[in-house]
């Protein structure tokens, strides 16, 4: 994945990623329809794209926080609790 360390932590909440991807699908809808730029259609369009694949397809999933949990104590006496 392209993304470094800092961009995925600035990414991890999944409004922010929705957030670009509608903003570029807003402005490729607007070049295709109302300037109909070919340059502009493609580059942003492979935006769209690169954006599409490294936020919903790559992106690393969330990883388990792994705390240290005692395991739990051995009884001495017959109803469990130490004696």
């Amino acid at each position: 994945m392209a993304l470094k360390q800092n961009d995925v932590n600035w990414f991890r909440p999944l409004w922010r990623r929705i957030a670009l991807v509608v903003f570029l699908v807003i402005w490729l809808a607007w070049e295709a329809i109302w300037t109909r730029e070919t340059f502009w259609i493609v580059l942003v369009g492979a935006a769209l794209a690169y954006a599409l694949y490294n936020f919903f397809y790559a992106f690393p999933k969330e990883e388990p926080i792994n705390e240290q949990v005692p395991p739990p104590r051995q009884s001495d006496g017959p109803d469990g609790q130490d004696s």
